[in-house]
């Protein structure tokens, strides 16, 4: 079945993005994002201390945790309780990759920024609307750091948004829901800056190959949604 998202859009279009800041009043940072009908939490939690391998160096760190809610998905998906998936392990490392490359260096004594991503509604897309959604939630707290005296200046440098790319039916589409991207020939994660660089990029033949002017097309897709993101991420923080 093809979604009404899939039919309505156009192949260049983001499906319609939402940012709302400060959805958890207990949280230093948080944010609640939507790509369509994907739905994500995420919260940044500052915790005094650092990790044993970082300690007496005057530096901070920053990681991130993600997890899925039983019913985000059309079907119930078991907790992860005593062991993550090895799908778990890898999106929460490229959460945790793709916002630090939001600081320059990690000089803001020893403090650590705790990023939880949360989904609550899945429909394609979650690990790019997390990590879009957790650089909001990184300014803000460490924003919070300053505001509360625990640091002069925010380490903040730049901004990450990331967004799917793929090749379906032959054709290069950007944001993928989940009807689009379980057809998906070619599927593709974009990380890029808000200076407009690569900080990451995933991209598999899930059933056949690709050539370079498709991974052009796919690459200037994706550049031209997250230019867009960005945009409102900048006016989301009122920056």
């Amino acid at each position: 079945m093809v979604s009404a998202d899939a039919v309505e859009r156009r192949a260049d279009t983001l499906r319609p993005v939402t940012i709302e800041r400060a959805v958890s009043p207990y949280a230093e940072g948080s944010c609640l994002i939507s790509f369509g009908m994907t739905k994500v939490l995420c919260a940044a939690t500052i915790e005094e201390g650092v990790p044993s391998w970082r300690r007496g160096k005057g530096e901070g760190w920053l990681t991130a945790e993600y997890a899925m809610l039983p019913r985000a998905t059309r079907t119930r998906t078991s907790r992860e309780r005593d062991k993550l998936g090895g799908r778990t392990q890898e999106i929460q490392r490229l959460i945790g990759r793709s916002v630090r490359a939001m600081l320059d260096d990690f000089k803001f004594g020893e403090y650590t920024l705790k990023l939880d991503c949360d989904v609550l509604q899945a429909d394609g897309g979650t690990r790019t609307a997390a990590i879009t959604g957790a650089a909001v939630a990184t300014v803000d707290a460490f924003n919070w750091l300053v505001s509360s005296g625990r640091i002069d200046a925010s380490p903040v440098r730049r901004r990450v948004a990331a967004v799917s790319v793929g090749v379906i039916d032959g054709i290069a589409r950007l944001d993928l829901d989940y009807d689009l991207d379980v057809r998906a020939e070619v599927d593709m994660n974009v990380v890029m800056s808000s200076e407009g660089q690569f900080v990451e990029v995933q991209g598999t033949g899930e059933h056949g190959t690709f050539d370079r002017a498709q991974l052009d097309r796919l690459l200037d897709l994706a550049t031209g949604g997250i230019t867009e993101l960005a945009n409102m991420q900048r006016a989301a923080l009122g920056a």
